[in-house]
């Protein structure tokens, strides 16, 4: 009798732990690093939070962030994060240094992405074709800013030994740099494209927050915020990846049915930059660069090879299938989106 209690009280106590330990794993954290969170690119991670779409599918994902998406793609390679909100160029990048990295969801079809000229420095660096002899700066080396600086001035004839880059970082940094002259020109992104113009302090030379813009100067539409992540964890965490991408899924038709001045109240107020009126300005203007769907841009991934294989000569000598760079799978499993609050 006292051993089949045993047994008994044996029984129970390992179903409890096992029970226990159930509920920890689930509980454990997704994390996700965004490469500039204030970004209004990258506004869809933080949105999705706010609105609560991640604990409607009941995740638990902690959003993280780092000044330049190179920075967060490192935290992903080490096994520090599951995931990273960031250019999907990298995607193509890791992939000719033998790292297999996927989007699976996409909310941008463009970069968003500005190159400005110091007011200082624009009479006489009118467009990339002058940017011999300057300093351009980006938020950091290896990341997707630089891919496109880069890209920018071959394609006006300058060679990458006649001019320096110069990480910068974004917001008040790059805005710094810029203002000391450390940097002639630099990319950036909304809202200190709007705030610095607003201030007097630059103009636009190459404009990427618009389809139009993007087609002229990359030659194509240019996929660029996503969701990336490593192709093992997604294979191995498929409903994690369903739930992920229709959360987000539900933020891309969120942001096509609601105001700009609507998501500006979800946002934090620091974001605003001590000037909300603006941020709804630039975040008005930036609202059509967003997909609906979370899914990739036709001939997007196309163009972006495209752009890399012009001057990185890592990624034109690898065959690169483009197929495993990004997937609608995870998007299209989830079906169609919840509706939006």
């Amino acid at each position: 009798m006292r051993i089949l209690q045993r047994y008994l009280i044996t029984s129970a106590v390992c179903a409890v732990l096992a029970s226990a330990a159930t509920v920890a794993q689930a509980a454990d954290p997704i994390i996700i690093m965004v490469g500039g969170i204030n970004k209004i690119i990258y506004l869809p991670a933080k949105l999705t939070e706010t609105l609560g779409y991640f604990k409607d599918e009941g995740l638990t994902v902690e959003l993280q962030s780092q000044p330049a998406g190179v920075d967060a793609e490192n935290q992903l390679i080490a096994g520090a994060v599951q995931g990273v909100v960031g250019f999907y160029d990298h995607t193509i990048d890791l992939q000719s240094k033998g790292k297999e990295i996927e989007a699976i969801a996409v909310f941008c079809k463009v970069p968003g992405e500005v190159e400005l000229v110091s007011t200082q420095a624009a009479p006489t660096f009118k467009s990339m074709a002058d940017a011999k002899g300057k300093t351009l700066g980006v938020t950091g080396l290896g990341s997707s800013t630089e891919f496109l600086t880069r890209y920018l001035a071959d394609r006006q004839g300058v060679a990458s030994k006649d001019y320096s880059v110069l990480p910068v970082g974004a917001g008040d940094t790059f805005i710094a740099a810029m203002k000391q002259d450390r940097i002639q020109a630099g990319m950036t992104t909304e809202p200190t494209v709007s705030a610095m113009i607003k201030r007097g302090e630059a103009k636009v030379l190459v404009d990427l927050r618009t389809e139009q813009g993007t087609r002229a100067a990359l030659g194509g539409i240019y996929p660029a915020a996503s969701l990336y992540v490593e192709n093992a964890w997604a294979n191995a965490h498929k409903a994690e990846a369903t739930k992920l991408a229709r959360a987000f899924a539900r933020t891309m038709t969120y942001i096509h049915t609601h105001t700009a001045e609507q998501i500006a109240e979800l946002m934090p107020k620091d974001y605003y930059g001590g000037d909300k009126a603006l941020y709804v300005q630039a975040l008005a203007a930036s609202l059509p660069m967003f997909t609906e769907d979370g899914k990739m841009p036709a001939g997007g991934p196309e163009t972006v090879l495209q752009v890399l294989s012009a001057y990185k000569p890592q990624v034109k000598s690898k065959n690169i299938d483009l197929t495993r760079t990004y997937t609608n799978a995870f998007v299209s499993a989830a079906a169609a989106p919840k509706a939006a609050k």
